[in-house]
């Protein structure tokens, strides 16, 4: 029986077309919602590279990173998915709108700061959660006595030695 699988994840690198404005919803959660320009990859036959216009919609801390750290004309880099929705319009009744919508899991910068010129790592996953580094930071007490010698016994034939119970593992 074959298993269904699906991947939805979308990356773009684009520029902002407008400044990120944070808002939020009745319950208090930050949301932005931001236009990226995409060139395409291809010159068309006059010359230029046709452009993609898509919305991006971010939510908590990543929001807050895109307003505070981004603005008009920022290279910008997005991990997230695709996600439609559709709604009726509320003046015509028989009209239906349908919106797709790239939902940020993480944005970072695409280019290097100005003044620094070097190519900046930091994102918004970084921005929101505490740094991997720092919590693993502080040393370990030094103990200058020799690490104990163990003995796992003779190693069968295929390279694995046989294990009868918990009691008998050597960690």
């Amino acid at each position: 029986m074959l298993s269904a699988c699906s991947i939805n994840k979308v990356i773009l690198m684009g520029r902002l077309t407008a400044d990120p404005e944070l808002r939020q919803t009745p319950s208090g959660v930050n949301t932005c919602q931001i236009t990226v320009a995409v060139n395409r990859s291809y010159t068309s036959q006059d010359g230029e590279r046709p452009t993609d216009f898509i919305t991006v919609v971010a939510w908590r801390q990543t929001a807050e990173f895109i307003s505070r750290y981004f603005s008009k004309g920022k290279l910008i880099l997005v991990e997230g998915e695709l996600r439609t929705r559709n709604y009726d319009d509320k003046r015509y009744p028989d009209v239906r709108h349908y919106v797709t919508e790239v939902y940020a899991d993480n944005v970072s910068f695409g280019e290097a700061k100005s003044s620094g010129g070097q190519q900046s790592n930091f994102s918004a996953q970084q921005y929101s959660q505490p740094n991997q580094q720092d919590r693993y930071s502080q040393a370990a007490p030094q103990n200058n006595e020799p690490a104990p010698s163990l003995s796992f016994g003779d190693i069968g034939e295929g390279g694995f030695e046989e294990v009868i119970g918990d009691g008998d593992l050597p960690f």
